[in-house]
């Protein structure tokens, strides 16, 4: 049957549409679907509980005809993943707009979403499934990393050889923290609900084991631990269930955090109290009760991250909405331990430091190697970097096209497009490279409960920013751009922007990627030295970026 069949991007030289633009989205939605990136292909579901990549399959078709067959002055408008129109435009412009799940915002709640999801009108489409830039568990891998290595900074003398790490989730955004954490020489214990994810992760290279009960994986934990081994280990449990016991036993982790899909209480967070397979019939029958129930179930989960912080674990939440759904099922304390960008990303968000990513569109690995070697050639003093790559090189699994994923700044990320786009122009990459990002980025998402937690001046839900870099990015001749709502927490939540552009070896691209990838985190250098950070301000000085008033002149508020 049509829901079935088989999705993967196509490889090599030869494009079926008329530019490279188009041809790159094209291959990217279909990298979306490819069995070794989506959760559910068969439902276009490629992530994050519904994160889809298409409406429907009919829309899903429409779209690839589209691209194949649309002109090169031609943009294609996607509205909640259904093809609207194709306008014309010009040659520099996207070819791609997209707009996801965007609510007028005194009916953007979770459950009227769903009455017009029912509809058929819109669809949720996560950040990068409906943006059609992810790339697999390596997406959310580099962050994940570069946060463990933080965390191991400010509290264990900068590593985590010794220690050893509760998380729960081995979903696509989950199953980078085993392997961010043995990567940092910790020991983590992943609670995991759904024995398919966990062998998924197991058999991808994310995962080391998967223990026969929680007092297996403890132990197992607990001796790398003892031993400073760095080791990864699953249990098949619910974190409603798991968490509590160990505070209840007086089992004290070193660091605690978690990373279910709670942002999204239906699709996303199985309760506690019943099998998987119970739980999924009481989705399909009975989702208000549903609703209800994973509610009450995050509440416990959070309270016992409570408890563990008490009894002296480092605990933070990873941006998937967990405190926000505790809060609203009545922990008035839920907010009582820190989110992981207020903790530690920031400082790296405000120089417009943010997760780069690139898929090869030829396919070929060796592709993938040449890039490696010339971000690595290009950034010598970035030992982070340095290590990172050389890390993921090793131990990474690539799914779908061959991509990869680091941290630049602001004033490093035209520099690596300039440097793929003069590969793929010498032919030592033999088709045009994507290159794109996560929304959760320094300047393209307003999120008060993640990404911008605990802004200085007060601005967490200021959403214009999102919107301006959008903008901006369509401005400055990226080959497609995307707004929009609700990504990594859920319905009424946040507002995020993403952005894409291809290196194909021209003077055109050339000017395309200088623009996109300097103007891109400049917006973010500009939205925090806006808000009174002084590495955004020292970075805007230092960079020349231009602001036509003194941050601090909108209110009492900065100036506090």
């Amino acid at each position: 049957m049509e829901g079935a069949r088989v999705v993967r991007a196509p490889r090599g030289t030869q494009r079926s549409a008329q530019t490279w633009g188009a041809e790159a989205a094209l291959r990217m939605l279909q990298n979306n679907l490819d069995p070794e990136v989506a959760e559910r292909p068969d439902d276009l579901v490629v992530y994050g509980g519904s994160g889809k990549a298409a409406r429907d399959w009919r829309c899903f078709d429409a779209i690839v005809e589209t691209l194949r067959t649309m002109g090169p002055e031609d943009t294609l408008l996607v509205q909640s993943g259904k093809p609207v129109g194709v306008m014309r435009t010009h040659d520099l412009a996207p070819r791609v707009l997209i707009a996801n799940a965007n609510v007028v915002p005194k009916w953007a709640t979770p459950e009227y979403f769903r009455e017009l999801e029912d509809l058929g009108l819109t669809m949720y489409g996560q950040m990068t499934a409906g943006s059609w830039i992810y790339i697999g568990t390596q997406g959310i891998l580099q962050g994940t990393y570069a946060t463990f290595a933080e965390v191991a900074a400010q509290h264990f003398g900068g590593t985590l050889a010794g220690r050893w790490v509760l998380t729960a989730g081995l979903g696509g955004m989950g199953g980078a923290q085993p392997l961010a954490i043995t990567g940092n020489g910790g020991a983590a214990l992943c609670i995991e609900v759904d024995p398919w994810r966990a062998q998924r992760r197991h058999e991808h290279g994310y995962l080391d084991e998967i223990a026969d009960s929680l007092d297996d994986g403890l132990a197992r934990v607990q001796a790398a631990a003892r031993d400073n081994r760095a080791l990864s280990v699953a249990v098949v449990a619910n974190a409603a269930d798991v968490l509590p016991e160990l505070a209840a036993r007086g089992v004290v982790p070193d660091v605690v955090t978690d990373q279910t899909s709670a942002h999204d209480a239906l699709n996303g967070y199985v309760p506690h109290g019943m099998s998987l397979d119970e739980a999924v019939e009481l989705r399909r029958t009975k989702p208000s009760e549903y609703v209800e129930r994973a509610q009450q179930s995050m509440a416990v989960h959070c309270t016992a991250m409570l408890d563990l912080q008490r009894a002296g674990a480092v605990v933070f939440d990873y941006g998937n909405g967990l405190r926000g759904q505790a809060r609203d099922a009545g922990v008035a304390d839920a907010f009582g331990y820190p989110g992981f960008v207020v903790a530690y990303i920031r400082p790296l968000f405000a120089r417009g430091a943010g997760p780069f990513r690139w898929a090869c569109l030829s396919g070929d690995p060796a592709d993938l190697a040449a890039t490696d070697d010339a971000v690595l050639a290009a950034f010598p003093d970035d030992d982070l970097l340095q290590r990172w790559v050389r890390f993921a090189r090793e131990k990474v699994k690539g799914q779908g096209l061959p991509s990869r994923i680091c941290w630049l700044g602001y004033g490093e990320r035209h520099v690596a497009g300039a440097a793929f786009d003069d590969l793929v122009a010498r032919g030592v990459v033999t088709a045009p490279v994507v290159i794109g990002r996560d929304h959760l980025d320094a300047g393209s998402v307003a999120s008060p409960e993640r990404e911008t937690e605990g802004m200085r001046d007060g601005s967490d839900a200021i959403a214009d920013w999102p919107l301006l870099n959008a903008m901006l990015n369509t401005a400055s001749g990226a080959s497609w751009v995307s707004i929009h709502h609700g990504g990594g927490v859920g319905i009424g939540k946040s507002i995020h922007a993403g952005v894409v552009v291809v290196a194909e070896g021209t003077a055109e691209s050339r000017r395309r990627l200088e623009l996109v990838l300097t103007n891109d985190p400049g917006s973010g250098v500009i939205r925090h030295a806006d808000a009174g950070y002084d590495i955004a301000l020292e970075t805007a000085h230092n960079v020349g970026v231009r602001m036509p008033l003194e941050p601090g002149t909108h209110g009492p508020a900065w100036q506090q």
